[in-house]
């Protein structure tokens, strides 16, 4: 298996997979260093260092199974400054049925810009490449009306809510592969 997934293109962004030792370090240590070292990458927003978002869930995953975290965390980072503006990540492999959920998070000073939505497509085509993924699942706090719009723009299917015990209530939306393919193709 190799250290790290390859990285992810778009047209603004690069999507870097973080190795399953660079994200136990990220996440005890609270340092990058050996992450972004080789890559020519810059962190000057502390992304995923003073706001660990996903790390305390996907970090035991990774202890769990090593061989999970390629479905895991990746920075966001703007080709154009080399530098890392978010984060972004499934909740883990695609279940019995197929279904692949994601997050990600996009710094303040970056959002309203179109790299939500960039990020996303870019992630998503990835796991097509994969032919055990059937279903894209989204879910989001019904109050996140910036998230919403952005899975109302790829035509997500709301599906009802669920009450998440960290999160609250969340809204679950939901497209096939198909259907996305259909509307967005594989890349």
């Amino acid at each position: 298996m190799p250290l790290h997934e390859p990285v992810i293109h778009t047209a603004r962004l690069e999507l870097h997979h973080i190795s399953a030792p660079e994200l136990i370090t990220l996440f005890e240590d609270r340092d990058d260093a050996s992450a972004i070292s080789g890559r020519g990458l810059r962190n000057p927003l502390r992304v995923l260092i003073d706001f660990q978002g996903p790390l305390a869930w996907r970090v035991p995953q990774v202890k769990a199974d090593p061989a999970c975290n390629k479905w895991f965390v990746r920075w966001i980072v703007l080709k154009e400054k080399e530098e890392i503006i978010g984060s972004t990540s499934f909740h883990g492999a695609p279940d019995s049925a197929g279904m692949l959920e994601i997050g990600l998070g996009i710094e303040s000073e970056y959002q309203n810009q179109g790299f939500a939505k960039e990020a996303l497509l870019g992630m998503w085509r990835w796991a097509l490449t994969f032919p055990e993924v059937q279903t894209f699942r989204y879910t989001v706090s019904p109050d996140n009306l910036a998230s919403i719009a952005v899975i109302n723009y790829f035509g997500f299917e709301y599906k009802g809510q669920q009450m998440d015990e960290i999160d609250g209530a969340e809204n679950i939306y939901e497209m096939s592969a198909a259907d996305f393919i259909a509307k967005w193709g594989k890349g």
